[in-house]
């Protein structure tokens, strides 16, 4: 190996894309496609996955999305600018109904109203008017904080620059798609790659003459920020805002029902070609303003709306193979070796089988035509089996009752809530036992949001494995750094670097740390629940007494399938090891209350019965938006037992004898008011 050869590779690859950038971002003049663009970032992913000694502050794993542009003004948005969670099939929309309907707390038989818009594939902007004047243009920049593009915008012909109508809000910010036409774009295209480009380059020039010579167009649907809004529902606001001179997709339908939903879907799909715009689907958003207000947000997206992509590229290929996958919890996950295709520019060699039940359902067998599917970054999946070529010698498959990394006999778990087994197999090893179970662990006790030590990725986890420098978690703070330094491809800086990144990382949060053990059921969120409770690591290791334990029933989001995983993590003598040797290595940072202000500050709620007109979900939102906190059962800590119909007498019992102060939901409801 040539290290002087291979960094020159590199960094040459890393000027090449600075100057992409740089080109797109700041000259708004993209030098090649996004296709050639995503292949030059994949090529130095993987130099970077290759060789460790390879590093740069450029480099795409440690860009994420994009700043705001130097040649423009930052402004932070009023309302923030989320991004829409996507939907692939009409079971995610089903999916999507449902979480609707139950966050609600309403019953099968309500109809949700949509508004169905295509979605136009462009670039976002938010127009500020105050007093019916075009004041400020941003761009969505990363979701926060936008650019200044005010100057440019005004160019567009479609943006009204004042706004004389009596019914105009006092302010408001017009959210909209700047994009070009496709007849516009064919005289354009030798500049730029694709309409969606030239919208972007266009929008962004530094001089607003440049901008002008472009025809752009602005197609207005929602709005961030508001004041005075007398508007009701979506289809209201997408007529009023024709009435105040904006122009809105005319394809926009109101619907009830998925099936419904569905039916437009396809008859929008048939008309896209003949459209002279570009549209990647439909996005679908609750028609009620008030229902969106109550459903609010889920990180970086909306609860009352979800983009329907179209179709992805599909193709034909044959199974040459069903690979098994042992990951981290013991799940066995079948994978199929295809014949390589290309699929929307992509060579897909696998595909996800999701699970033995999977298989069984399609009938899927080594040998087999079938059809995959690749939407996005969604792992490519096998949609049908085209049994016109199945051969009569090929035998259905059967699924490995013994995991194929240890040996152990593989089981379905009974599921208390469905009733049923569950559909994954999983390893009946008990941890580090199983070497593939072993393995995914480590990667997991690494990754990003547990110890996420610098250099110290997947590819090492097993490459240090395979030389047998670690078999537990604690090994890595115990390392042969003299055997490293003689291995191919490290150096006395490399060594040195990854030396320093794990002492660094001795110094972890307790809720990192507790995430990091890889127990099953228990996730980030679940682990910060915990951390808060526990307050101190200490008290993790006391979590090997069942009384102890049971204690974490208080907390409200973790029930008896958390408790259980917890109870057999702590029932295994390896873990054990791992937790007692990890207390001696690390520094764990106990959790520390934040005091918040409000009404309802370091208050402690709990609900039983059934409420009205609100859901559990939303009521406990309610609540943890005025600082108070949730538990699930009466005890001491309890300020307040809320009331509602048919409660547990039980519990109202317990809260008496305990003096906690009971409240009926109306008089919650007015101490939420005053809170507010």
């Amino acid at each position: 190996m040539d290290k002087k050869k291979i960094k020159k590779e590199y960094y040459n690859k890393i000027q090449n894309l600075i100057k992409l950038n740089k080109h797109y971002y700041e000259l708004s003049k993209p030098l090649v496609n996004d296709q050639e663009y995503d292949k030059i970032k994949k090529q130095l992913l993987s130099l970077e996955k290759k060789y460790n000694f390879l590093k740069s502050e450029d480099s795409p794993s440690k860009i994420v999305g994009f700043k705001p542009s130097k040649n423009f003004k930052k402004v932070f948005h009023r309302v923030s600018m989320l991004s829409l969670s996507n939907a692939f099939s009409e079971e995610d929309l089903i999916n999507f109904e449902k979480k609707i309907i139950n966050f609600l707390d309403e019953s099968k038989s309500f109809k949700v109203e949509y508004s169905a818009e295509p979605k136009i594939d462009g670039i976002s902007a938010s127009l500020i008017y105050k007093k019916g004047k075009f004041v400020m243009g941003l761009s969505r920049g990363d979701g926060k904080e936008g650019e200044d593009i005010t100057q440019n915008l005004k160019t567009i012909n479609d943006i009204p620059k004042n706004i004389l109508a009596k019914d105009f809000p006092i302010e408001i910010d017009i959210r909209g798609e700047v994009f070009i036409q496709n007849k516009d774009f064919e005289k354009l295209k030798n500049k730029f790659a694709n309409p969606r480009n030239a919208a972007s380059g266009s929008l962004r020039q530094k001089n607003p003459k440049d901008t002008k010579k472009i025809p752009l167009k602005f197609i207005a649907y929602t709005y961030g920020y508001e004041k005075g809004i007398k508007i009701n529902k979506q289809n209201e606001y997408l007529q009023k805002l024709n009435e105040w001179g904006f122009k809105t997709n005319p394809f926009n339908k109101t619907l009830q029902g998925v099936q419904n939903l569905m039916k437009n879907y396809y008859e929008i799909e048939k008309k896209r070609s003949e459209l002279d715009f570009d549209i990647d689907g439909i996005v679908y958003k609750i028609n009620s303003f008030e229902l969106q207000k109550r459903l609010g947000n889920v990180a970086n997206s909306p609860r009352w709306a979800i983009a329907h992509k179209f179709s992805a590229n599909n193709g034909v290929s044959k199974i040459l193979n069903i690979d098994i996958q042992v990951g981290r919890t013991g799940a066995l996950t079948p994978v199929a070796k295809i014949k390589p295709i290309n699929i929307g520019g992509v060579v897909v060699s696998n595909a996800t089988l999701h699970n033995e039940d999977e298989i069984v359902r399609k009938d899927i067998r080594i040998g087999d035509t079938v059809v995959v599917e690749r939407a996005g970054d969604v792992i490519p999946h096998i949609i049908k089996v085209d049994l016109k070529k199945r051969t009569k010698e090929l035998k259905k498959y059967i699924f490995p009752l013994n995991c194929p990394s240890c040996g152990a006999k593989t089981i379905k778990e009974y599921n208390s809530i469905t009733k049923k087994k569950d559909a994954v197999r999983r390893c009946s090893s008990e941890g580090y036992e199983c070497e593939k179970v072993a393995i995914e662990k480590i990667k997991h006790f690494v990754s990003k949001e547990a110890f996420n030590i610098d250099g110290f990725g997947k590819k090492i986890v097993e490459n240090f494995w395979n030389l047998k420098l670690i078999r537990l978690p604690q090994d890595i703070f115990n390392l042969n750094f003299k055997k490293i330094e003689s291995l191919d491809g490290w150096g006395r800086q490399s060594v040195a670097n990854l030396k320093y990144a794990i002492k660094e990382k001795q110094n972890i949060s307790f809720e990192r740390f507790i995430y990091s053990l890889g127990i099953r059921h228990i996730g980030f969120e679940n682990a910060k629940l915990i951390a808060k409770t526990l307050k101190f690591s200490e008290n993790f290791l006391n979590l090997s007494d069942e009384i102890k334990l049971n204690d974490l029933l208080n907390i409200d989001g973790i029930g008896e399938t958390q408790i259980n995983s917890v109870k057999n993590f702590f029932l295994n003598k390896t873990n054990l090891k791992v937790l007692n040797d990890l207390q001696k290595i690390l520094n764990i940072n106990n959790a520390i209350e934040i005091k918040k202000d409000g009404l309802l500050s370091n208050k402690i709620f709990m609900f039983t019965g059934k409420l009205n007109g609100i859901s559990r979900a939303e009521a406990k939102s309610l609540i943890e938006k005025n600082s108070g906190s949730i538990i699930s059962n009466v005890s001491k800590k309890l300020d307040y037992l809320i009331v509602g119909e048919k409660p547990t007498k039980r519990k109202i019992e317990a809260a008496k004898e305990l003096n906690i102060k009971i409240l009926k939901q109306s008089e919650w409801i007015k101490l939420l008011n005053k809170s507010s």
